[in-house]
């Protein structure tokens, strides 16, 4: 007993010290930049969404309402480009022979439904759209809107071509939500070669019996991403450097 004990006090102090001496690439916010949010929609971000008793929680803890906002403000005050990937299902999309987990949930639920690429009939107001203190800063013609992603990361849409014709190389990405879309869509950047931050606390993520999806979000932006932002740092950084 008494060896195993001494086995697993070395364990967690070398787990510990291995934490400490995570690397911190750093990030330099220039002119190739471009700020990324995911699924900035109702069905994740209003307390009537369809995946509200999930994330909401997290939602109010990590203040990401607001600190969606406040990133949508820092894009249009510093001139930084907006991309917005947002998550629809059409009706074609309900006929998949197969699906994951997630997927199969909001499948049922109707997550994100509309009719399909060129209707809009009954989207306004619905689950898929807007929350609807985003859209001042949303429907403006400096935002780019990319295709839908149709499960979790950026594979299925064009935003790294988006990204690419406009010379973008690096990416601070933030939205909803946080383990899955957010986090996908980071791991698929970095694989394009794309340099990434993240703003944790603009992100959230479901919160289950046993399950902690901000928690596990937040591990893999810092182990993956090359510098996980608060909402303030980011704006200090941005005013530190006098991006305007």
């Amino acid at each position: 007993m008494k060896n195993l004990m001494r086995t697993l006090t070395v364990f967690m102090i070398t787990i510990s010290g291995l934490y400490a001496q995570l690397p911190e690439p750093g990030f330099v916010i220039d002119g190739t930049t471009a700020i990324v949010i995911t699924d900035p929609q109702n069905d994740f971000l209003s307390p009537d969404g369809v995946a509200w008793g999930a994330v909401g929680e997290s939602v109010q803890e990590n203040n990401t309402i607001e600190n969606l906002e406040t990133i949508f403000k820092l894009g249009e005050d510093y001139n930084i480009p907006v991309f917005v990937s947002p998550h629809y299902y059409y009706k074609h999309d309900h006929v998949w022979k197969f699906e994951g987990t997630l997927e199969k949930l909001m499948h049922n639920i109707n997550m994100f439904d509309r009719g399909d690429q060129l209707n809009v009939k009954g989207f306004e107001g619905s689950g898929a759209d807007w929350l609807p203190r985003y859209k001042k800063y949303i429907n403006k013609d400096r935002v780019v809107v990319t295709s839908p992603h149709k499960v979790f990361g950026s594979e299925s849409n064009d935003l790294a071509l988006q990204l690419r014709k406009q010379g973008v190389d690096k990416v601070i990405l933030a939205g909803m939500s946080g383990n899955l879309c957010a986090e996908s869509h980071m791991r698929e950047l970095v694989e394009n070669g794309f340099e990434v931050a993240v703003v944790g606390d603009a992100t959230a993520s479901a919160k289950l019996p046993g399950l902690d999806g901000n928690q596990a979000a937040q591990t893999n932006y810092k182990m993956i991403s090359s510098r996980v932002f608060t909402t303030k740092e980011l704006v200090k950084e941005l005013k530190m450097h006098d991006m305007k």
